[in-house]
């Protein structure tokens, strides 16, 4: 079997389909041949992606839940802080999946496949993507899968590893108005270590124990933190698990690639394009700036291969600065990010984590870190 499209998606997660959905939605690329090639149905609720944004977005009707009021723990700090300009937000991978399925449904040149993808080549002629189903060219093919990954190791990359439960108690015991960001109120000898409270309802909320570290845990440590913490720090006993996540997203200093062939006919776009922020581990609106850009492209008849900002290298920059103090050790998570909090704005610390801060904004953050262990880091990853 061989087929020509004129763009493959190799991969229908988030990026996947966001950029499949964005392509559809514009008028001069809607009608084009497009193949969607993954081994994985997506009708699975497998992801909670969380976000903040000063605007409604295109994807706001799918939003489970908006806070506008968050709060930071740690053992010298608490703060409680009622953001202006952001609210943070809360999407379901399931509703996502579900309504770009539905969209695309309603294109006959846009077709599905699903097939193990065995290698995504440039051959000098055409670009490619062989599957066990057949092999079929395009003249783009936007990949989303690990196949291209750099070398990670704990040398160059932390794991964000977490795992999380939904849970819903019979009396109402939350106030859903109220997200807890990060409660560093627990053991760290893991590493990096918080709880991320966000409740749904007065009955149900989102419990996730988060670590920052080089290896993830055996599963049994997850489900007791979470229990201690259910139990101990939030006082409920009786309660039901509605639903279990658990994920690791890769922070590291490793280099995507953002295409490769001698024709840059392969984009790589979401975690393996780099999009994923190696200092957080968000994703969801940074795939969402990057899809855009690419629709722009090739709207205009021009290469969808993005080119980076000086402002965004900045950003990139300082994400490398605070991984190497992190995988260096010389800074503890729980310090750095209580004295973030402890002298910042929040807000200003999630513009910032957003790539939408200001100077000024940057050099206070700055300045609330200890001097050194970011002099010499920042140095490093200049040379």
């Amino acid at each position: 079997m061989e087929k020509n499209y004129d763009y493959i998606l190799a991969g229908s997660g988030m990026a996947g389909l966001s950029l499949l959905y964005a392509i559809l939605k514009n008028d001069v690329l809607q009608h084009k041949q497009i193949l969607v090639v993954d081994n994985v149905d997506k009708n699975q609720n497998d992801r909670t992606w969380c976000f903040w944004e000063k605007q409604p977005s295109q994807f706001q009707h799918l939003v489970a839940k908006e806070w506008k009021t968050l709060q930071f723990f740690s053992p010298t700090v608490s703060k409680t802080f009622k953001m202006k300009e952001y609210s943070y937000k809360m999407i379901q991978s399931g509703d996502f999946y579900s309504h770009i399925l539905d969209f695309a449904s309603q294109f006959s040149n846009v077709k599905f496949l699903k097939a193990s993808i065995l290698a995504i080549e440039d051959n000098g002629q055409e670009v490619l993507v062989r599957t066990d189903q057949g092999k079929f060219t395009s003249e783009f093919i936007f990949n989303s899968t690990g196949l291209f990954y750099p070398n990670m190791n704990e040398e160059n990359t932390l794991l964000q590893h977490f795992m999380g439960w939904f849970i819903k108690t019979e009396a109402p015991v939350f106030d859903s108005k109220v997200g807890t960001l990060m409660d560093f109120t627990l053991s760290q000898h893991h590493g990096t270590t918080f709880m991320y409270v966000l409740p749904i309802s007065d009955t149900e909320a989102l419990v996730e124990y988060t670590l920052f570290s080089e290896r993830v845990l055996d599963k049994h440590e997850y489900e007791k933190e979470l229990e201690n913490y259910i139990e101990n720090k939030l006082g409920l006993e009786d309660f039901k698990i509605e639903h279990r996540e658990f994920g690791v997203i890769p922070m590291t200093m490793a280099k995507f690639p953002s295409s490769m062939g001698s024709q840059e006919r392969i984009i790589h776009i979401g975690t393996a394009g780099g999009h994923t922020k190696a200092s957080s581990g968000y994703t969801f609106q940074f795939v969402q700036a990057q899809v855009s850009r690419i629709v722009a492209l090739l709207a205009a008849d021009k290469s969808p291969l993005v080119q980076l900002s000086i402002r965004e290298k900045m950003f990139q920059w300082y994400d490398m600065v605070l991984l190497d103090v992190l995988l260096q050790k010389k800074v503890e998570g729980e310090f750095l990010f209580s004295s973030l909090f402890k002298a910042n704005d929040p807000e200003r610390i999630l513009a910032f984590l957003a790539n939408e801060s200001g100077f000024w904004e940057e050099f206070k953050i700055r300045d609330s870190v200890p001097f050194w262990p970011f002099f010499t880091s920042g140095m490093r990853q200049l040379f």
